[in-house]
């Protein structure tokens, strides 16, 4: 009698019309009749690229911000600002090679995720899984935690968690993250006003110059400037966060809202306030302007300024 072989899986799978899986390609959720099947990611790889994002983003300054510290070189006339420039990149360079943090100040894990509507995490939560990365890549890599429990009994944490974690649903299966340090110098130089709808787009120029001018050396010039306008009291400060991961050199994709991103950088780089605070022309790399819907009776505005050290990577997964 003569034996018949026995299907393989991706044999199985040709057999009932699906592709059969590729190796180490994680696996579908059944679904029921009529709904999208959901793509799976396992908790643990999520977990371990958010630890590696954390370190990378610590350790190896964006193209974009390295090339701005280049071309301000070229526009800086005080000496003690060249110097300091050529300090900044001398000192990228060095974290670079050594994998080192390009400073003292590792920041607060701010977590930008896009999480596709067919997408499901196997093995634990989303968040848990963001979290834990965050403790282990602080840990691992050795950054500074500078996190505490309760804004006045101020015990630390001693992971660098919670991270700050924003969330938006998109169409896919796909998960894309964000991991932004953000320093403590630079954050307590940031601030949002309730403008009203009389003030107009001069009296946002105004508030954000002035906001600069007060920083001073604070926020470690030269600096990256975020500007959101519109939406709510906390909207607006998201969106000026959020601006600042855009690419130095990037134009705002509304000609109008272009216009006030270089008009703001001319102002606020003649200033003078230059690199580190010891005078000049550069002051800040890049001003962005993100806006929102508001209501007829308000106009909000933030103004979230970041170090020279402008830390971001990310992943999709």
């Amino acid at each position: 009698m003569k034996r018949t072989k026995s299907k393989g899986k991706g044999q199985k799978a040709r057999a009932k019309g699906q592709k059969p899986r590729a190796k180490g390609q994680e696996p579908r959720a059944k679904a029921k009749t009529g709904s999208p099947k959901l793509r799976e990611i396992r908790f643990e790889r999520v977990r371990d690229t958010v630890a590696k994002l954390c370190i990378d983003a610590n350790c190896l300054l964006g193209d974009d911000v390295v090339q701005a510290f280049k071309d301000g070189l070229k526009t800086e006339e005080s000496p003690a600002g060249k110097d300091i420039l050529n300090q900044l990149l001398e000192n990228e360079q060095i974290a670079r090679k050594e994998m080192m943090p390009i400073c003292q100040d590792t920041g607060w894990a701010v977590v930008w995720l896009e999480v596709g509507s067919n997408l499901r995490i196997r093995g634990g939560e989303l968040y848990d899984a963001v979290q834990q990365g965050v403790a282990k890549g602080y840990t691992d890599g050795y950054l500074r935690k500078s996190i505490v429990k309760d804004p006045l009994r101020r015990e630390n944490t001693k992971n660098n968690t919670p991270a700050i974690i924003y969330t938006d649903i998109v169409p896919g299966s796909r998960l894309k993250i964000v991991v932004q340090p953000k320093g403590g110098g630079s954050e307590n130089m940031s601030e949002v006003k309730m403008l009203s709808a009389s003030d107009g787009a001069e009296g946002i120029k105004k508030f954000v110059v002035d906001r600069v001018a007060r920083s001073k050396a604070n926020p470690c010039p030269p600096v990256i400037v975020g500007v959101g306008i519109g939406g709510t009291f906390e909207k607006c400060a998201m969106l000026a966060k959020k601006a600042l991961l855009r690419e130095i050199g990037s134009a705002h994709p509304d000609p109008f809202y272009a216009v006030m991103e270089q008009d703001l950088l001319g102002r606020i780089n003649k200033l003078g306030i230059g690199p580190q605070g010891l005078g000049g022309r550069v002051t800040a790399l890049a001003v962005f302007v993100e806006a929102f819907p508001c209501h007829i009776a308000t106009m909000p505005c933030a103004v979230n300024i970041n170090c020279h050290a402008a830390r971001h990577k990310s992943a999709t997964l």
